[in-house]
């Protein structure tokens, strides 16, 4: 049988969501909880890979059993041995061909950031002390959120393996929390390998002025990742929300 498991987690203590030699991952951790408690070998496919040190609130992988589970009571075996930095949300039945990372039709993003030094959001947020000209800041991000697919290869990391850079987003929005904190929105069909941090990472030069609404288009045409502006810290962000079709659930 065939489960969707949702998962949230805190990514600061992991080489990120997937397997690796010599080094800690999420996927490698829920595999060898499960199959402990479930007697044989399981493995995951998670709805897609989160790098080392970004966070999910909503994160979804699929596994196969020979048992039939109880969802509940499965639920609260695999939170008791799992570590507490790792947190099963749901344990889902579903069709048996449906798949984590090819039936989602929508992924959602969070970067947070604050500008106020906090011991509290430390590893949760990215602390960013300059002032920034949100205004700017979303009339570039309506450039993005256009519902149509573009091509984002200045946005993707360096010597990706992507067979194509086409994505389509339909939000990207800043949002001020208070006098101190700010989050950036965004979701799409999909995305391109460390894509919001470079994103993230160039909307903070326009918020900062050091480049202009024009640069920034000239940025979007030229597919050149080293026109683009940094990588911003892992630890502002969050895979926020996956959404599926509901014919897949059983």
């Amino acid at each position: 049988m065939r489960y969707f498991l949702q998962i949230s987690y805190k990514g600061s203590r992991y080489h990120g969501w997937q397997i690796q030699k010599n080094a800690k991952s999420i996927q490698a951790i829920i595999n060898d909880t499960l199959s402990k408690i479930l007697g044989e070998e399981i493995s995951i496919t998670g709805s897609g890979r989160t790098d080392t040190g970004v966070h999910a609130v909503q994160q979804y992988a699929h596994f196969d059993t020979s048992k039939k589970l109880i969802p509940e009571e499965s639920q609260y075996r695999f939170n008791a041995l799992l570590p507490h930095d790792i947190s099963i949300q749901a344990v889902l039945p579903v069709t048996d061909n449906a798949h984590s990372r090819f039936d989602a039709h929508q992924r959602n993003y969070q970067y947070h950031i604050h500008q106020v030094k906090s011991p509290f959001l430390y590893g949760f947020s990215y602390y960013f002390r300059p002032r920034l000209d949100l205004e700017k800041m979303n009339i570039a991000a309506a450039q993005l959120a256009t519902g149509e697919e573009q091509d984002y290869e200045c946005f993707s990391k360096s010597r990706s393996s992507q067979q194509n850079y086409l994505c389509k987003i339909e939000q990207a929005e800043w949002q001020k929390k208070d006098h101190s904190r700010i989050v950036f929105y965004i979701s799409a069909n999909r995305f391109l390998r460390n894509m919001v941090r470079a994103i993230v990472g160039t909307m903070l030069d326009i918020g900062t002025h050091k480049i202009s609404l024009n640069d920034f288009e000239k940025i979007l045409q030229s597919k050149d990742r080293k026109r683009a502006g940094r990588s911003v810290p892992a630890e502002g962000l969050y895979l926020s929300q996956v959404s599926y079709p509901p014919e897949i659930f059983s």
